[in-house]
């Protein structure tokens, strides 16, 4: 998020203040040095640079279509650009263009209207941001203007605002010193603190839908010299029922010669319908296996049963121990209550785990996404909320707690793990539930080249019958389910793998962290369920944005 600061810090002398480097700095009267705070950001994100990196090996056999013939790109500096850019390319450790920038920059370049569909962690942002930021060093700023400030040159609509963070992030890293500022505009904060910051001047807006209508409908945002217009994780938005509001902001900017790029994941027929309506003379990018996901992450798929599911969880977090520091997991439920009852498990295990959802106030998902970012928390419980888009270095396992409802979904949420060509693991729990994917999910195996169990490919299959049982040890008869009994092997493997305190479990005796055991923990849990272990709820909110102000 573009931090606030107060007042007191603005006042900078101008002796410590460094130039900007273009004429991007004096837009709007701008007084021609850097904004202060998106320099020491990108300063920041230089010293934090990550260490993971591309793995270009993974990429040779990628296939590629696009509907018109163009020049590729083997390198960023095989175009002729600003040298400033390219400076902050290699700054910032970018150094060789994946599949879909080989492409896709080329085609932005020439001015062309772009539909693009990659595999999720292929490095669309970068595919998109690198040739807006290079045409608008070439063009320079448009002319001042006396009255109004807030008059961004781009757009880029997201749908969610973890996604909309992250790209910021690499807004500034790529405009470095340039004396372009990039704004983030989305729900969940004041609307008068965001007010504040465009009066300051905007050149790059990224945000929800909602909130920049809202703004633009209050005047607060003028929109009618926006030249560039980028949908990203398109799909998505689609989704979660935001056309009616692209089609208002489409309505807000005047300008003829807009240029637009959509980005999505996946290929509906909605996406299509969509493209053929707001785009022009466009071209058709697809990269990678549309809809599905790499071969670089192993799907280890787990036949389970609904009340055992939090058993299975510690024993698949005990099979894969963080390696380094560096190594992160990310579990993901489908409901908000599920998200903050499995988070409070896994911290009574003594597993440092946050959570993150639609329900959480704004600070506290940047708070809980920037911990386990930093390494101070390795686990993070999500619902589909940070399925899109988000970029997390060092996640080498995502857990499907609860099986999505779409395939579509499914794939972006192993796609956390496995990115810019790196190896990871989703491990799958299948349960009754989940039989509406099944079929899909064995077309998603077959095409990665991977196993497909027998019981899975036999639709027949009774998935009631012949779980995969966690592992249990005395346990008592009182005890079913197996939560006061003996467990560790697993739990206690698990942290000393990853550093975690030991913790004492033994048959009927509650951990000292417990004010009460789970069994009598009963309260608002249904009759066939009092552990809660389901997590099941048909009439559950989904994690929407549909209420960005």
């Amino acid at each position: 998020m573009y931090k606030i600061h107060s007042l007191s810090q603005n006042r900078i002398s101008a002796d410590i203040r460094e130039k900007a480097l273009t004429s991007w700095g004096t837009r709007d009267n701008r007084d021609g040095f850097l904004d202060p705070h998106q320099k020491s950001e990108a300063e920041f994100f230089f010293e934090e640079k990550s260490e993971q990196g591309i793995n270009f090996s993974k990429y040779s056999n990628i296939p590629v279509r696009v509907s018109e013939d163009f020049p590729v790109i083997n390198s960023f500096e095989d175009c002729e650009i600003d040298p400033i850019l390219l400076e902050n390319l290699k700054r910032f450790g970018y150094t060789d263009p994946t599949p879909i920038q080989r492409y896709a920059i080329p085609i932005s370049l020439f001015r062309k209207d772009l539909m693009a569909c990659a595999e999720t962690g292929s490095g669309k942002t970068i595919a998109y941001l690198y040739p807006l930021i290079a045409k608008m060093l070439q063009d320079g700023p448009p002319p001042s203007s006396e009255i109004y400030s807030s008059r961004p040159v781009a757009i880029i609509l997201v749908p969610t605002r973890e996604l909309a963070h992250q790209i910021q992030q690499e807004a500034i890293k790529l405009t470095y010193k340039t004396g372009i500022i990039s704004f983030c505009a989305y729900g969940g904060v004041p609307v008068d603190a965001q007010v504040k910051q465009l009066n300051k001047g905007v050149d790059i807006l990224i945000g929800t839908p909602g909130r920049i209508i809202d703004l633009a409908t209050h005047d607060y945002l003028q929109l009618q010299i926006v030249r560039y217009l980028i949908l990203d994780e398109a799909d998505r938005m689609l989704d979660m029922g935001f056309e009616p509001q692209l089609i208002k902001i489409l309505e807000f900017i005047k300008k003829k010669e807009r240029e637009t790029i959509m980005c999505s994941a996946t290929f509906p027929q909605e996406i299509k319908q969509i493209a053929m309506k707001y785009l022009r003379d466009f071209v058709i990018l697809s990269v990678g296996r549309v809809g599905s996901t790499t071969e670089n992450i192993v799907q280890k798929i787990y036949k389970v049963e609904s009340r055992d599911k939090k058993l299975h969880l510690l024993e698949v977090l005990s099979e894969n121990p963080c390696k380094t520091l560096s190594n992160f997991y990310v579990v993901f439920v489908d409901t908000k209550s599920c998200a903050e009852f499995i988070t409070s498990f896994l911290n009574q295990k003594g597993m440092q785990a946050n959570s993150i959802h639609g329900d959480k106030k704004q600070f506290e998902r940047e708070r809980n996404l920037n911990q386990f970012k930093n390494g101070k928390c390795h686990i993070l419980v999500a619902t589909d909320v940070a399925s899109r888009g988000l970029d997390i270095p060092g996640v080498e396992l995502v857990i499907i707690y609860d099986m999505p409802n779409n395939i579509e979904n499914y794939v972006h949420r192993i796609g956390r793990t496995g990115r810019i060509g790196n190896k990871g693991i989703a491990a799958v729990f299948i349960d009754d539930t989940s039989k509406p994917i099944i079929k899909e999910i064995c077309t998603l195996l077959k095409e990665c080249k991977q196993a497909v169990p027998e019981w899975l490919s036999n639709p027949s299959s009774d998935l009631m019958m012949n779980y995969r049982q966690p592992f249990r040890e005395n346990v008592s008869k009182n005890d079913k389910f197996g939560l006061r009994f003996e467990r560790k092997r697993p739990i206690q493997e698990f942290e000393k793998n990853n550093g975690f305190k030991n913790q004492e479990w033994s048959e009927g005796k509650k951990n000292d962290g417990f004010k009460e055991s789970f069994c009598e923990q009963k309260e608002d849990m249904p009759e066939d369920d009092p552990w809660g272990v389901s997590c099941e709820n048909d009439f559950a909110t989904k994690d929407e944005e549909l209420n960005p102000w």
